[in-house]
């Protein structure tokens, strides 16, 4: 599977503009503030329904403009594949493909596997478990569409039942049937949702794991845990134990909303003994990994965007990940760079065809063809 065209109107800061891809390698080079990461989010937008810097769509329309369309052409196992997303403000987004528009979004997801590494994912280790969730979440939703269904209702049961906990709490009156009846819900798809996250860790972690090793040579020893409320514990024993607690906060304290994922380097949190390349190693094999695992289980090389690669990396660790990414079984790689003859320099040593871009705010020249 590759990106064989991308066309934007009105996105971030680009007008309009059209670029054919290499179905191998694509560079983006370009001062900061150019545009070279819209580019990536663009192509992110047609894997996700969404940008993966801004949730607010509306806000992705350039400046005075009305609406923003994006359009990409795939090839999927030699089917061409179009697919479209416009926003018009204050109108809800359309999402189609091969002119026919989604009736639900979620049906979209893992339609095109994607993995995207950016400086944005520092948050998995300084963030909340928010961030942590939702990495685990994002991971498992592009390949079992019962999971992410899963997790819709589950998220809009917690909401529900946050809910009444705030209208007991302010009411006065507590009723334990109504709130039983949630907790039913809560209880059926957090056990399913639970047993599939565990799962999924147990696979995970030995890949993660590898792909650490290679990218630093086997120089530190790192680990990654799941840790969760219903590890030990009886989901509906949590919540009847909770409830006192639940109407006071006014919101649903246990469950797995509250999951997370523990980074540990030589036996210590990434968050606090880690140096910043050690960091951002870390980060990376935990994105390869999650290509890997993609790749294996859908049986399709997913997309991969590295953005700014060098942000924290040294020359070593770079230079080992780029020979990873240019001799692993790696798919089409979209990937910026602030200097144009560092990139050029590494895949021209690798051997690998590449396209080359040049990025001057919305105007993007190919200065290398493959």
């Amino acid at each position: 599977m590759y990106l064989q065209k991308l066309s934007l109107v009105n996105f971030k800061n680009y007008t309009g503009t059209e670029l054919s891809f290499s179905p191998k390698v694509n560079c983006f080079t370009g001062n900061n503030g150019e545009g070279k990461t819209n580019l990536l989010d663009a192509i992110y937008y047609l894997a996700f329904c969404k940008s993966f810097f801004n949730p607010v769509d509306s806000q992705n329309i350039k400046h005075e403009a009305s609406f923003f369309v994006i359009q990409g052409w795939f090839d999927v196992n030699g089917t061409e594949e179009e697919l479209y997303c416009a926003q018009k403000k204050n109108q809800k987004k359309q999402f189609k493909k091969n002119k026919v528009e989604y009736t639900r979004l979620a049906e979209h997801i893992g339609f095109l596997p994607l993995v995207m590494i950016s400086p944005a994912d520092s948050d998995l280790i300084d963030g909340g478990s928010e961030s942590r969730r939702k990495f685990i979440d994002s991971v498992i939703s592009q390949y079992d569409g019962k999971y992410l269904a899963d997790l819709i209702s589950y998220n809009r049961v917690v909401s529900q039942r946050n809910v009444l906990l705030k209208q007991f709490s302010r009411s006065g009156n507590f009723d334990s049937v109504a709130i039983e009846l949630w907790d039913a819900q809560l209880v059926a798809y957090g056990m399913r949702l639970h047993e599939t996250r565990k799962e999924f860790i147990k696979e995970f972690i030995p890949i993660f794991q590898h792909y650490y090793e290679l990218i630093t040579k086997g120089k530190e020893i790192v680990g990654l845990d799941y840790d969760s409320q219903l590890s030990n514990t009886n989901y509906r024993t949590l919540l009847q134990d909770a409830v006192r607690k639940d109407l006071r906060m006014e919101h649903t304290t246990v469950g797995i909303h509250r999951d997370d994922l523990d980074f540990t380097i030589k036996g210590f949190p990434v968050k606090k003994f880690a140096s910043q390349g050690q960091q951002k190693s870390f980060l990376v094999a935990l994105k390869f990994a999650q290509y890997d695992f993609i790749k294996k289980i859908k049986a399709m090389k997913p997309v991969l965007l590295l953005d700014d690669i060098y942000d924290k990396l040294d020359d070593e660790r770079v230079t080992a990940l780029m020979h990873l990414v240019s001799h692993g079984d790696f798919g089409q790689l979209f990937i910026t760079d602030t200097h144009q003859d560092r990139l050029a320099k590494i895949f021209k040593d690798t051997g690998v065809d590449y396209k080359l871009f040049s990025v001057k705010s919305d105007l993007v020249l190919e200065v290398k063809s493959v």
